[in-house]
């Protein structure tokens, strides 16, 4: 009755609904919750060249309307996540995106590079927000010409859609997208945590191994909601919002703000079926108020 098909640069999706990476493994447990075919697409778990262990615990805190996390991108490496993983979500029937993340430019590139010939693979997200460590630890996405320097190094390597993922952990994040726009980025997804910290006062310590984590749930909605608003304005570039989705009604904001898709994160943990739930909901709205068309509402906040 309604069409929630979308297009973003390339990425056609059934329905505007992603599950975000970090949350959903790479598919497997919400697998036995429902059917994945149901939704638009999947970020799959940061993945890395190399397998890595994640970070000592307690990596995971919990926050009023919120949830803290160091976890260090634990992972099995993109050789394992091609060889088993890949090949079984490739049969689930939905779009396929690999998150990926690095140390350096070389990293990114060779990510890009080993990925682009997979067959099923829809689309790269690319995670700048990881800290450079040849550059002393800052995130590759707080500065505006090293993010878009990590993009061209992805863009040279691959012909799948390229989605670069923004940290919200800057002054201007239209600085940032702009950039990564004019360096080949075909989507921008935002936002990605806020940089947040628990202390036990009790111990009076951090909670968090590694002192400080980020921040993902409601909490950051609103946070979330103002920059996809102020990056629609500022790019031509299609955009994927995200940030303490737990509702269609949380997701309807985002499209109303300009994003053309959503995708869920924190959500999944305490309810498997959140982005089921988001994109039924979705189609009963439209229903309801006699849309035909999801691109309808992209952006029309905009509007008059």
């Amino acid at each position: 009755m309604v069409d929630l098909t979308v297009e973003l640069a390339g990425l056609r999706l059934k329905n505007p609904v992603l599950l975000a990476s970090g949350t959903c493994g790479y598919g497997r447990e919400l697998s036995e919750y429902f059917d994945l075919a149901s939704l638009g697409g999947i970020m799959v778990k940061g993945t890395t060249l190399r397998p890595r262990s994640g970070n000592i615990t307690p990596r995971i805190a919990e926050t009023p309307a919120g949830l803290l996390n160091s976890v260090g991108l634990q992972n099995p490496g993109v050789k394992k996540v091609i060889e088993t993983e890949i090949p079984w979500l490739a049969k689930q029937g939905l779009g396929i995106i690999v998150n990926i993340a690095g140390e350096s430019p070389a990293d990114y590139a060779a990510m890009a590079e080993t990925l682009d010939p997979v067959a099923g693979i829809d689309a790269l997200e690319v995670n700048i927000s990881c800290p450079n460590v040849e550059a002393g630890g800052l995130a590759f996405g707080t500065d505006a010409k090293v993010a878009a320097d990590i993009i061209s190094w992805v863009r040279a390597k691959t012909k799948l859609p390229v989605i670069a993922k923004l940290s919200p952990n800057v002054t201007d994040i239209t600085e940032i997208a702009r950039a990564v726009e004019a360096a080949g980025a075909d989507i921008i997804s935002l936002i990605n945590t806020l940089q947040g910290m628990v202390i036990d006062v009790e111990t009076g310590k951090p909670v968090l191994s590694r002192m400080m984590g980020g921040l993902s749930g409601p909490a950051v909605k609103p946070v979330a909601v103002r920059m996809v608003w102020q990056v629609y304005k500022a790019v031509k570039t299609p955009i994927i919002g995200m940030g303490g989705i737990t509702t269609a009604a949380d997701a309807l904001e985002f499209i109303m703000a300009g994003a053309k898709a959503v995708a869920i994160g924190s959500a999944t943990l305490t309810n498997p079926c959140a982005a089921l739930n988001v994109a039924e909901g979705l189609a009963e709205w439209l229903v309801a108020k006699g849309v035909a068309n999801i691109n309808e509402l992209v952006g029309i906040a905009h509007r008059g």
